[in-house]
């Protein structure tokens, strides 16, 4: 598991954007949750795991074809963030926060949160709300230029009643405009539960786990809801939007359908390892306690064990893993990766390739098989190094530390060039813009020019973040 940050920079704009920009943002939250995810200094911290992603491929893979959506290559991105939330920015990109899978007892409360954010792709909410924000956005701007001209007509004739109706003209406009976008953000809510409950329908799935979330939700929010203006809320009423959606699951043939033993020990080992990763360990063992035996325990308990540098216990309860299910890749992987976070580089290479050989989806794991290989300073092995780390870009080039470490391999090579395209490439994929400009500056000296090296290079050292570029 690895913890990434990536870059939010900010675009000056005036009032009325700003304000549209709050809409957005509004926009963005789209289960009810009562706590936004709030962008960190540096950007979202994201989590990259092997496991938890390729389960979250397999939840979506499904509902993304019923949605008509296969081919965009629409992917979950997980934050690191303990509140529970999941929301949509774009058309390729569903944001669920870790405590959105934590929370989610069964793989069907999950799925359900997937579906709705995925009914908001497919009914291209965003698109739509971005024009709506535009004729908001025009809409304020005449308000203001009719607010501001009564007060100028007033000071020239020295009356303070003109300029009290143009401050009125100010404000009442503005107060129209929020509502009809918060109501426009209403109805796609309703249109993504109704979406999502098609395509939980059509895949075979109960939509129960959807309603359980939502109205556990609800409840809580229920109190501070209870005086609240339903017209100035982005979403639904709590308690009619789950009445409304009780009524479309209840009817479902699947409603009391539950999800596959085997589904739910992979759901159960995901959570327990977020909980390993992101819990102290005291905390851990009053949810783990020694007592459970259970697969999921013993995963959170090992991953506890070995974040807190009880290396020697932590490898004997992985290795009790590994007895269990020998064929769980991500058992040989947490080995690999303890034993790499140890200084163990040598001996942390054949569990990754055992791991690397039965995942599905190996990207994650042949990073950290190529920083293991690296780690054991054997020359012999760097060109299954870069091997390795050059198939994982193929299917993943935004992945920083798999650019770093091609740059040590290419380093050890004697390739200067190609080091320092890779460094440039990892700090690009950081948001270090200033770095990358200055590394790919250098690597495209040591390219012949027109050649592919030399253009990535200068494609890195040409480039200017969006609030940069002249106007």
């Amino acid at each position: 598991m690895m913890s990434e940050r990536r870059p939010v920079k900010p675009r000056r704009h005036g009032f009325a954007f700003r304000a549209a920009a709050a809409f957005t943002a509004l926009a963005t939250l789209s289960v009810g949750a009562p706590t936004p995810v709030h962008a960190q200094r540096g950007g979202l911290p994201l989590i990259r795991d092997a496991e938890i992603e390729q389960l979250m491929r397999d939840y979506t893979q499904p509902i993304l074809r019923a949605a008509g959506l296969a081919q965009q290559n629409v992917r979950v991105v997980l934050i690191n963030d303990r509140s529970f939330n999941a929301f949509v920015v774009d058309g390729r990109r569903i944001f669920v926060n870790a405590g959105a899978i934590t929370e989610s007892q069964t793989p069907n409360q999950i799925i359900g949160v997937l579906a709705h954010e995925t009914g908001h792709i497919a009914g291209g909410h965003l698109s739509k709300m971005r024009m709506e924000l535009a004729n908001a956005q025009t809409a304020a701007l005449i308000a203001t230029l009719l607010g501001v001209g009564a007060m100028v007509g007033a000071s020239r004739s020295g009356s303070n009643v003109g300029g009290n109706a143009g401050a009125v003209a100010l404000l009442a406009p503005q107060s129209v405009i929020m509502r009809s976008l918060l109501s426009y953000q209403r109805a796609h809510e309703e249109q993504a539960d109704r979406a999502a409950t098609k395509f939980l329908a059509a895949t075979h799935q109960s939509a129960r786990g959807m309603y359980e979330t939502f109205k556990r939700f609800a409840d809580q929010i229920e109190f501070s809801a209870r005086y609240a203006d339903p017209y100035l809320q982005s979403h639904p009423m709590p308690k009619e939007r789950v009445a409304a959606l009780e009524e479309i699951a209840r009817t479902s043939p699947n409603w009391d359908k539950k999800d596959p033993p085997e589904l739910q020990l992979r759901h159960d080992l995901a959570r327990a390892k977020l909980y390993g990763f992101l819990e102290r360990p005291d905390t851990l063992l009053r949810r783990y306690p020694v007592s459970d035996q259970s697969l999921p325990a013993r995963y959170a308990r090992a991953i506890s064990a070995y974040r807190h540098h009880a290396m020697t216990d932590a490898i004997a309860q992985i290795d009790g893993l590994i007895r269990a299910q020998p064929n769980n890749p991500y058992f040989h992987e947490l080995k690999g990766q303890a034993l790499l976070e140890a200084g163990r580089g040598r001996e942390a290479v054949a569990p990754l390739r055992r791991a690397m050989a039965l995942a599905p989806t190996p990207t994650l794991i042949q990073v950290m098989l190529g920083q293991a290989l690296l780690a054991s300073n054997d020359p012999a092995v760097v060109d299954e190094a870069v091997v390795n780390l050059k198939k994982a870009l193929a299917r993943d080039n935004e992945i920083p530390d798999a650019h770093a470490q091609l740059a040590i391999a290419y380093g050890r090579k004697g390739n200067l060039a190609e080091a320092d395209l890779a460094s440039a490439q990892a700090a690009f994929n950081r948001g270090d813009f200033l770095t990358a400009r200055q590394l790919a500056t250098r690597a495209k000296g040591r390219f012949p020019v027109g050649t592919p090296g030399w253009v990535k290079s200068d494609d890195i050292a040409s480039y200017r973040p969006p609030n940069q570029r002249r106007r």
